[in-house]
């Protein structure tokens, strides 16, 4: 993994895909895929090592691998979630492996209808913001109550992504569907937060 991400440091920054010279790093990749058939979960979770299944408390099967790392939630109407894969060709192995797993155990599971359905991204400005006078001249689409959240929730329309937005400078960014939105949706607060930069004494 760390290997991976020297990698990604390494390569030539394509600036007029990341003019800030800032690209947000991937933390989490959520997807779907449809097995196709009806599943019996009890039996998935007596057969499988890597599973747990509470029907009390949550109506699915809970798997987890460890390469690439991620847990996926198997319901018996076939269908499948797998969270937390760094990218979407890590998120793709995972579920196929799952799908492998659950054929292995006689059930006739496809590998149908595979779609990122969000991806999650984090980055640091490496400066202060002034998250009161950011949400004060936008207000239509920042929310700050600091006594519930210590981040300003700003909601970007275009692209729709929510965005986290620290006083540290640090910035998450939820609910993208593909990576380069939630590139751009950074390229457009990055002027906004530059604007709101602490100034230290």
């Amino acid at each position: 993994m760390a290997a991976e991400a020297a990698l990604e440091g390494s390569q030539p920054m394509d600036l007029s895909q990341h003019p800030s010279g800032i690209v947000p790093t991937l933390q989490n990749i959520v997807s779907t895929v449809n097995l196709g058939c009806e599943l019996d979960l009890k039996a998935i979770a007596l057969q499988a090592r890597n599973a747990e299944y509470n029907p009390k408390r949550f109506a699915a099967v809970i798997m987890r691998i460890r390469e690439p790392k991620t847990t996926a939630l198997i319901f018996a109407s076939g269908k499948m979630v797998c969270t937390g894969a760094k990218s979407e060709e890590q998120s793709k192995l995972a579920a196929r492996k799952y799908a492998r797993i659950i054929q292995k155990l006689n059930f006739p599971a496809k590998f149908k209808e595979f779609t990122i359905q969000n991806i999650v991204a984090s980055c640091d400005v490496k400066f202060p913001i002034r998250l009161e006078g950011l949400a004060y001249s936008h207000g239509a689409f920042a929310s700050y109550e600091p006594e519930l959240f210590p981040g300003l929730i700003y909601r970007m329309r275009q692209p729709k992504i929510v965005l986290l937005i620290f006083v540290s400078g640090k910035i998450v960014l939820t609910g993208a569907k593909f990576r380069e939105d939630t590139y751009t949706a950074f390229e457009n607060i990055y002027p906004v937060v530059s604007e709101f930069r602490k100034v230290q004494q």
